[in-house]
């Protein structure tokens, strides 16, 4: 009599009870986004490179806010058309009336590559046409392997590969894996006392998105100003588009922690290919343009309505007015300026945007007319230069301060330079810069002048057995005068005046009169 109370609670500790109420509860589908707010932040790791186009290695907080009709008791909640890189343990869910039991990620989607993918091994029907006699026939088959390399088959007659015969072929599927569905999907097992309909609150992580910015910078024909713009290029690697949301970006350098990547959710597009025996049945007419069949038409008053409808109508009375065109709408407005968020900078776009899959927006990021500029040519001096001559570096100089035209928080990203010559916009430069703050410097080097050169020579001291005796010469053959910044990262002995102190280093500072040269020499250790 004492073993039944044991056996009936080892019993009740080894049943799998979420899963069994999970199965047989009803289940609920939340496939409409009422609202959405996307904040991309940059990948960590990416630097000043390009947005990798195959899966940003950035990430995204996302909100939803949906409307969603729950039963009375337990239920399963599906919210379909979640971000493909859903981080599942970062998901909040706020609004249900009794909270949520368990979160399930599903990943793996429905689409041709998938459906191989879970079907590897099992048994499928094959439907093609005989090249033996052209009817359509159906034989089973076990997929072999599949599906980015190829798709391998077995049959009764062998191994082949699919779609090499040169007929029509088609698989059909017995019925379609629980675990693959048609959009990303979490799925959230959920309780409610009573029937009711509420609106709840998704958040969650999401990787596969990542934003840049990017600058277009004209100089002025003053050669003292720059009208410089900017954009924010903002990229969705997956699958689920975010219509009108409120989109907005994050500057700066985040410590995330490393996470295992996801399961992608799909396993790639399906790739057929087959082993041709360079046979006309297997690949007929590859090489062969396409022949297209026309009829000629020999109405010639229609022939002469359209080609020379000018003509006729001159004939038949004054031409009609020119159409009315309208005016392009204009840019929309740049957003406000950014918020800090600690040691970040928060933007936000003031209007709404479509934040769609597999795609990439571009949004203003800023637009301003007469930045004050300053023209340079710098360079950091080295021991190696081995007595040659060496191009400095043409360095555009911006002050981030509202005095100058600008004060605003720049994020990182890469800036194309202009300048108008003859009437012409020709292109001068690239260059990349990293965040800067407000009131702080902003240097662009956009390319090497061979027209403003350094040249050094060293030699031992014989006073001084610790010291060298530094030679510089600064070259300008320009028909106007160059300023010229170098960077000496050395112990000058004695500290020289008037000089910059930046760091362990000293800036000397000089203008280099046009076609001409300036020496000058000093001790460092």
């Amino acid at each position: 009599m004492r073993a039944w109370p044991l056996l009936l609670w080892v019993a009740a500790l080894l049943a799998p009870a979420p899963a069994l109420a999970q199965a047989s509860a009803p289940v609920v589908v939340s496939a409409k986004i009422d609202d959405a707010a996307v904040t991309v932040y940059r990948a960590p790791s990416r630097g000043g490179g390009p947005i990798d186009p195959n899966w940003p290695q950035g990430f995204a907080f996302i909100t939803e806010t949906r409307t969603v009709t729950l039963p009375a008791g337990t239920s399963v909640l599906r919210f379909e058309g979640v971000a493909e890189g859903l981080l599942p343990e970062t998901a909040v869910l706020s609004g249900l009336p009794g909270g949520v039991i368990e979160k399930n990620r599903d990943a793996r989607l429905l689409s041709p590559a998938g459906l191989v993918d879970a079907y590897l091994k099992r048994s499928v029907t094959l439907r093609r046409t005989s090249l033996a006699t052209g009817k359509v026939v159906e034989q089973d088959a076990v997929i072999q392997s599949g599906p980015n390399g190829g798709v391998i088959v077995q049959t009764a007659a062998g191994v082949e590969a699919l779609a090499c015969s040169g007929l029509p072929e088609r698989m059909l599927y017995r019925q379609v894996p629980k675990d693959l569905s048609a959009k990303p999907t979490l799925s959230v097992l959920v309780e409610s006392k009573g029937a009711r309909t509420v609106k709840v609150q998704l958040l969650y992580l999401a990787e596969g998105f990542d934003w840049a910015a990017n600058y277009v910078a004209d100089r002025g024909t003053d050669g003292k100003t720059l009208g410089l713009t900017g954009w924010i290029t903002v990229a969705n690697g997956g699958v689920t588009s975010f219509p009108g949301a409120q989109l907005n970006v994050i500057a700066g350098r985040l410590n995330k922690m490393y996470s295992p990547p996801l399961p992608r959710s799909t396993p790639g597009p399906l790739v057929l290919k087959c082993w041709p025996m360079d046979i006309t049945s297997t690949h007929p007419l590859w090489e062969l343009p396409p022949i297209i069949e026309f009829e000629q038409s020999y109405d010639e008053d229609a022939a002469s309505e359209v080609i020379v409808t000018a003509q006729r109508r001159d004939r038949r009375g004054p031409p009609p007015p020119p159409m009315m065109v309208a005016a392009p709408a204009p840019p929309p407005p740049p957003p406000p300026p950014a918020e800090d968020l600690g040691d970040l900078k928060f933007y936000r776009i003031p209007f709404r945007v479509d934040v769609s899959a597999k795609g990439q927006k571009q949004v203003a990021l800023l637009a301003k007319d007469r930045v004050a500029v300053e023209q340079l040519y710098a360079g950091t001096l080295y021991q190696n230069y081995g007595g040659n001559p060496v191009p400095l570096m043409m360095r555009l100089r911006v002050q981030n301060r509202e005095s100058d035209g600008l004060g605003l928080a720049l994020p990182a990203g890469a800036v194309t330079v202009f300048e108008t010559i003859g009437g012409r916009r020709l292109l001068v430069g690239e260059a990349k810069i990293g965040d800067k703050a407000k009131d702080e410097r902003v240097d662009y080097d956009i390319g090497a002048s061979p027209a403003v050169q350094i040249q050094t020579l060293v030699q031992a001291d014989p006073d001084k057995k610790d010291a060298r005796l530094w030679q510089v010469t600064l070259t300008n053959a320009r028909p106007f005068d160059a300023e010229v910044e170098i960077l000496i990262p050395l112990r000058i002995d004695p500290e020289p005046d008037g000089w910059e102190r930046r760091g362990d280093s000293w800036v000397w500072r000089v203008r280099v009169p046009a076609n001409d040269k300036i020496v000058q020499t000093f001790l460092a250790k």
